[in-house]
């Protein structure tokens, strides 16, 4: 008997980013001939990430089995809707140079405003997210999907609850999930929650956006959810060690392919951080030193124990977008909302160079992925031819 094969999708966050991974799945449909649900079994990841899965998972209006959208589709969506979703205002220096100088000197009250909702207009993220998803609810998705989202508001019934009571309350991370895994979807696994919601919450990325209010039913129970981007709490590891493992059936091999948005880990000597002080840690500046790793801080301790667990079977498509003195003038953007033309154009020239670095792996991969597929396709006609015959 063939072993069952379960194919995971982790695309990371990262903004406008999100174009990296986009084209990437776009060579992967082009060299398939296939659409990313039939090579996935489940999508998962935050952010920007949430944006393009929940994307390739909705169903076409006349063929409720394929996906509306390839991932050509999703390129244009970046190409198009990024400047109207991060528009370059003029204020948008002047803000930085406030929020600097408030944090350094003083408050100016007078200033309150510019500073109290965020970079930009929820409204227009939203009203792209509204066209793209339409209606379409988690549960309508055409195959398992997780959309991470962290709730800032009280805990919700639906929390793990653990033998210390203090950490049963307050802010925690969420899953808003549709899990098919073994052909079934229980309460705990099916999140009932909008599309166009759960992706907002998962990118409302703090500073950038304000946080999103919603209603969702997690395990039968109707919660209020006030969200922020997901990237918050979620990486490759803490989703599969804190929610996945126990959903796959035992003697499953599992593949991993992780779809990344440009590294930005930075490093630094003993001197740098000791020279930054209190202040300089947290600075804008100074990109942002103890933020940057409290994003990968726990990213690095679990991925030992997450490689050993899934055995080698990880695919993982990157690269390094800190600049060096001979791809300084080339090297795309590491903002997050930075949609001006040329910058689109460093990013895709990056993941065409990203897809050259990995273009042996990108064909085993593919070729893993159509054998794959074939195998699925044939097991489903004996399944089929079986019954009919029954």
């Amino acid at each position: 008997m063939t072993q069952k094969t379960l194919i995971c999708l982790y695309t990371h966050g990262g903004g406008m980013r999100g174009i990296i991974p986009a084209m990437i799945m776009q060579r992967m449909e082009e060299r398939t001939g296939l659409a990313m649900v039939d090579m996935v079994d489940i999508f998962s990841g935050p952010s920007t990430g949430s944006i393009l899965n929940a994307a390739l998972n909705i169903p076409h209006p006349h063929q409720k089995d394929r996906p509306k959208y390839k991932a050509l589709h999703l390129v244009r969506f970046y190409e198009r809707e990024g400047r109207r979703i991060f528009p370059q205002d003029a204020l948008r220096e002047f803000r930085g140079f406030i929020h600097d100088f408030n944090n350094r000197v003083t408050k100016i009250k007078a200033l309150d405003w510019i500073m109290s909702k965020g970079h930009y207009d929820p409204t227009t993220l939203g009203k792209s997210l509204r066209a793209l998803y339409g209606r379409t609810r988690l549960a309508d998705s055409l195959k398992s999907l997780i959309i991470p989202v962290y709730n800032i508001g009280e805990a919700t019934t639906s929390r793990l609850k653990f033998r210390d009571p203090v950490t049963s309350f307050g802010s925690h991370a969420v899953w808003l999930t549709k899990l098919t895994i073994e052909n079934e979807c229980t309460p705990k696994t099916c999140s009932d929650v909008s599309l166009f919601n759960a992706v907002m919450g998962s990118t409302a990325a703090p500073t950038f956006y304000p946080c999103h209010e919603f209603m969702a039913t997690i395990e039968g129970k109707e919660e209020k959810i006030t969200g922020i981007d997901g990237s918050i709490f979620d990486n490759v590891p803490t989703t599969y060690m804190s929610l996945l493992r126990y959903h796959i059936p035992q003697k499953t091999k599992f593949i991993m392919i992780v779809l990344g948005t440009g590294i930005t880990k930075l490093s630094f000597s003993k001197e740098q951080w000791n020279n930054y002080g209190s202040l300089g840690i947290v600075d804008p500046a100074n990109d942002l030193p103890l933020i940057n790793i409290f994003f990968h801080a726990a990213e690095s301790a679990l991925s030992p124990a997450f490689e050993e667990e899934i055995d080698g079977n990880l695919f993982v498509f990157n690269k390094s977008l800190i600049p060096n003195e001979s791809n300084a003038h080339k090297i795309p953007s590491q903002n997050i909302d930075d949609a001006r033309p040329e910058n689109i154009k460093r990013l895709k020239q990056f993941t065409e160079e990203l897809l050259k670095e990995h273009e042996d792996q990108l064909n085993d991969l593919c070729d893993l992925l159509v054998k794959n597929y074939r195998q699925k396709e044939k097991a489903k006609s004996r399944k089929w031819g079986s019954k009919k015959s029954s």
